[in-house]
């Protein structure tokens, strides 16, 4: 049993799966209030399944490419919850839960600030490095012949409104194997800069 989330984007989202079958789901839209809002809607998640958090042999949380804020509120969280439950967590991007079941090749993309577009392209030889690129200049190395759109750019086949459950199918087969600790999968500089002025003296 496997309990996914995800906070890389203007939502918090959820899922609870068993084998291949779905128990239970919610995303509900928010752009700020999901550091409070994440552990109430996981408690609801399971209680809807009838399940509690002994139940589960597993997490799986959503790494990014998105919000900085919410990608680290997400991490956080499942790192900590693996440590308490003492249950495997394993990290999934947006990208890889986007082309989960779609025939190569197929470029996942993700929406990014600025009219642009986080992108990584998947074909039967492996996996290119993501990209950051303008939304009307996909790169030519992300469209060989045949790709299939998935996503954001222009005239894609659009995602699930809840990426959580392909979160979790995506994670599946890697509870089991060698794995590390999920990490924020950050694909620019964060907006924040330091301040331009000194800081003050601290007087001893």
């Amino acid at each position: 049993m496997i309990l996914a989330f995800d906070t890389s984007a203007p939502h918090c989202a959820a899922a609870l799966l068993r084998g291949d079958s779905l128990l239970a789901e919610r995303r509900e839209e928010m752009a700020r209030g999901q550091a409070e809002r994440l552990v109430p809607l996981l408690d609801e998640v399971l209680a809807e399944a009838g399940c509690t958090w002994a139940d589960l042999d597993g997490l799986a949380v959503g790494v990014g490419p998105g919000n900085f804020t919410g990608i680290r509120i997400a991490v956080a969280l499942a790192r900590g919850l693996a440590l308490a439950l003492k249950i495997p967590v394993i990290g999934v991007t947006g990208f890889e839960a986007l082309a989960l079941d779609a025939p190569r090749p197929a470029l996942a993309t993700l929406p990014a600030p600025r009219a642009q577009l986080y992108g990584q392209l998947f074909s039967d030889t492996g996996t290119s490095e993501a990209q950051l690129f303008p939304e009307d200049a996909i790169p030519a190395d992300l469209i060989p012949a045949g790709v299939q759109l998935l996503g954001a750019a222009p005239g894609a086949r659009p995602g699930p409104a809840n990426p959580a459950p392909a979160i979790a199918r995506a994670a599946r087969p890697r509870l089991a194997g060698p794995r590390t600790a999920p990490a924020p999968f950050y694909m620019r500089p964060a907006d924040a800069a330091p301040p331009r002025d000194a800081p003050p003296r601290i007087l001893p």
